[in-house]
């Protein structure tokens, strides 16, 4: 809707994770380059862990486009799984066709498939996304897949992805085999100001836009005060203020643009996010629950009636 109006040739804050908007900040450039140490090294059990909308599922993906066309990968997003639809989910992903009734079967033809593999020196990878929704019962199965291993060389490697609540999970007493399993360990933290302010600059270079800073100095600094720096949040907040700004016939976000649509997602009433500690920037808190406004009806009759 707004994209000829501010000479844009696609959108530039869509919530997909593609791979042609990547940006990776500092905490995303460590992270990234933690797992594609993880894979060559093999080191086995990898952990990621960043709070909703932070680029967990992006920064998984930026990964598997690094992978060398030799790198077999199980892509898991969905945990909640029984043991046995686990095993046939990791078989088909893997592309492992042979069939299996019982877990000892799916074991035995899991084996024999990384050990064929390894001998020709191609890794295998798992990942499982959303992992603080597995059950302690699949986490067990999970952690008795790294004793899939020869004297010498693990024969696949796990990383487990999810919110910070992963992390109580762990400490649970019952897990302590498999926290002992994990050798790395990331933990992806919101944007900082500046990370920012370079996010939406090249997010709307990418789409096209030639022009000045399209969202003003007060628009970002509003932008971070109610997001937090939660590139999701970011996303959905930018692209509400451009379809604003588009209606009336704005040539620059400012900071009202910024905060009336903040008030109609209710991400106002919070203030700015929490001090950091050890050098992070906390996660926003929890916003208050601002009624919306009949601000976005208004909206998209003002856009309509341009035609």
């Amino acid at each position: 809707m707004y994209l000829t109006y501010y000479g844009l040739v696609r959108s530039p804050f869509e919530m997909t994770p593609d791979p042609a908007f990547l940006y990776l900040g500092e905490a995303h450039r460590e992270g990234l380059a933690t797992l594609v140490y993880a894979m060559k090294a093999r080191k086995g059990f990898v952990l990621l862990t960043g709070e909703v909308g932070t680029g967990k599922t992006t920064l998984l993906h930026a990964l598997l486009a690094q992978l060398d066309a030799g790198t077999a990968s199980a892509f898991l997003f969905n945990p909640r799984l029984e043991p046995l639809d686990f095993f046939r989910i990791l078989f088909d992903e893997l592309g492992i066709e042979e069939r299996c009734t019982t877990k000892a079967e799916y074991l035995l033809a899991l084996n024999k498939f990384l050990i064929e593999r390894l001998a020709k020196n191609l890794p295998t990878l798992l990942i499982v996304d959303e992992a603080q929704n597995l059950s302690p019962e699949m986490l067990e199965e999970i952690r008795l897949l790294s004793n899939l291993e020869t004297p010498t060389s693990k024969l696949i490697q796990i990383m487990l992805v999810g919110q910070p609540e992963l992390l109580d999970m762990l400490d649970q007493p019952g897990l302590r085999q498999l926290r002992q399993r994990i050798v790395l360990r990331h933990h992806l933290r919101p944007f900082d100001e500046t990370e920012l302010a370079a996010y939406v600059s090249e997010r709307l270079r990418l789409a096209g836009y030639t022009g000045a800073g399209l969202f003003d100095r007060k628009a970002l600094a509003a932008l971070y005060e109610v997001t937090g720096g939660v590139p999701r949040l970011v996303n959905v907040v930018c692209d509400g203020a451009l379809l604003q700004g588009y209606a009336r016939d704005k040539d620059r976000v400012g900071r009202d643009l910024v905060m009336e649509v903040a008030s109609d997602l209710a991400l106002l009433g919070a203030g700015r996010p929490a001090a950091p500690t050890n050098g992070e920037r906390a996660p926003m808190r929890a916003v208050s629950a601002t009624p919306a406004r009949k601000g976005w009806f208004g909206l998209f009759r003002r856009a309509e009636d341009r035609g």
